[in-house]
């Protein structure tokens, strides 16, 4: 899943972008409005962590547009403990959860794998298909019971492709929402990591459906 990070504050802002990375996200950063406002209009996000106060255009600002703009991807606000205010306001805006200000990283990423997982129509942490589960918080996937080793972009395609069981993803959204903004998109990166998880997973699971993407059927 592709996060992106609206902090203008250096060490947070790389705190929190080192801290998605390690929990398998893919994750791209802004540290003002303005900067943060485009990226979020132009590139496809699963969630979004905004600042509320940020130089150039506040986050508040921000968020709106972004509504305005029909970006509906979870927006998770950053707010100062104390402001209660801000809070109304950011979610009156369009935010769909707040943590302030100081905060225990591992909460953040509670908030985030909750809001991408609601986004997407699931409840669980787990997520079943058939005889494979996969678990977004513990980073597993198992058949049959059976622990299966995956890399990080393994683990990404198949998690993003289960998150949305019954739709097919064309190749295109696979690559914007699973790498960063500089990744090479004319690569047949995708089909070499679906070969490989196909090795690796019953033969079935995952679906060509020619000249659109692939899809794995809803159960």
């Amino acid at each position: 899943m592709r996060i992106l990070v609206v902090e203008d504050d250096e060490n947070l802002n790389r705190q929190l972008c080192q801290a998605l990375t390690d929990a398998g996200y893919v994750v791209d950063s802004a540290s003002d409005g303005e900067e943060g406002h485009f990226l979020g209009d132009t590139e496809p996000y699963d969630a979004a962590i905004l600042d509320i106060g940020l130089p150039r255009m506040d986050g508040i600002s921000v968020l709106e547009a972004w509504r305005r703009e029909s970006r509906m991807m979870p927006v998770l606000l950053l707010t100062a403990r104390d402001r209660w205010s801000d809070k109304v306001q950011g979610i009156d805006a369009g935010a769909d959860d707040y943590v302030a200000k100081p905060f225990h990283m591992e909460e953040v990423l509670a908030r985030i794998r909750a809001l991408v997982r609601r986004a997407a129509g699931h409840a669980s942490n787990e997520i079943t298909a058939g005889a494979v589960r996969l678990d977004t918080k513990a980073g597993r996937v198992t058949v049959d019971g059976q622990a299966i080793k995956l890399t990080s972009h393994e683990f990404r395609l198949l998690a993003y492709l289960m998150m949305h069981k019954g739709k097919v993803i064309s190749r295109t959204e696979l690559t914007e929402h699973l790498y960063d903004q500089d990744f090479d998109r004319d690569s047949n990166t995708i089909e070499v990591f679906v070969g490989r998880l196909r090795k690796k997973l019953p033969d079935d699971l995952i679906q060509t459906i020619r000249g659109l993407g692939y899809q794995i059927l809803a159960d």
